[in-house]
């Protein structure tokens, strides 16, 4: 049986490199991600969006909200509960802090084939229950959608 698999693939050994290329195009090295000029066009269209989605949170926008989040989209919080898109739209309706409507700093952005960003940052956020501020240290994750650019998924972790 192993034979007769190697004399089948015999003429694909004598295909011309070019001949191969229509057969299996050159795939075997993935997509560069975007650099220079791209790369910044993209971190301004995330930079963009993420002041769009903050005014609609201000705002309690819900159909700007509802557009801005990935249908798939989870949130982790510090304590380790998962939110899911509803939950996040409820939260944010309810006026609840978020880090999408947080000031940030120490925000480092990276970009990806996809098109996809990675947003990390640092953001102070009120415990409502204490009526305390912590700073939080969170990482985002924005794809491209059919409408735009969207956010997929968040966690937030408090800094001692």
């Amino acid at each position: 049986m192993h034979r007769r698999t190697f004399v089948a693939a015999l003429p694909l050994l004598a295909l011309t490199p070019a001949a191969a290329a229509l057969i299996a195009p050159a795939g075997a090295h993935p997509p560069q991600a975007p650099q220079g000029a791209e790369a910044q066009r993209m971190i301004d269209e995330i930079t963009t969006f993420r002041a769009r989605l903050a005014r609609a949170v201000t705002e309690k926008d819900f159909p700007t909200l509802r557009a801005c989040y990935a249908d798939t989209y989870t949130h982790t919080h510090g304590s380790g509960k998962v939110d899911n898109k509803d939950a996040r739209l409820v939260s944010a309706m309810a006026g609840e802090p978020l880090i999408e409507a947080a000031p940030a700093s120490e925000l480092v952005f990276r970009v990806f084939t996809g098109p996809t960003v990675i947003v990390t940052a640092v953001s102070p956020i009120l415990n409502a229950k204490e009526q305390k501020t912590y700073d939080f240290r969170w990482v985002a994750v924005y794809v491209t959608a059919i409408n735009g650019w969207q956010l997929a998924v968040s966690q937030a972790t408090r800094l001692s």
